[in-house]
């Protein structure tokens, strides 16, 4: 059987009922909004900085802690992962500088 992304979402979101000291994802719901953001930024700079060392290794480790932190403050968010894929396939019946245009600038 092959893992996937909708996988993760649900695992994640049957985390909220767990308790905190069982699971690091309920102990992200406790803690907030903030701080689960906080976290996803900060893996996401630790890919950046992987990916700039070449560590592929290292970027795939990241990346797989980013996808994670963004499907928790997604959860946190109530945001089913289903409304980010229906926005990226809403996205690619146009060029992306279309797309990045239409948003306006500094977006």
């Amino acid at each position: 059987m092959t893992f996937t992304l909708d996988d993760l979402a649900a695992l994640i979101k049957s985390r909220r009922d767990d308790s905190a000291s069982n699971s690091y994802t309920k102990s992200l719901f406790d803690a907030g909004t903030p701080r689960i953001a906080k976290k996803f930024g900060e893996e996401a700079v630790e890919a950046v900085i992987a990916a700039m060392e070449g560590d592929r290794k290292a970027v795939v480790s990241e990346a797989a802690d980013v996808i994670y932190h963004l499907l928790v403050l997604l959860e946190a968010q109530h945001i089913p992962l289903s409304d980010v894929v229906a926005e990226l396939g809403r996205r690619t019946g146009q060029s992306g500088l279309a797309e990045k245009a239409s948003r306006g600038a500094g977006k």
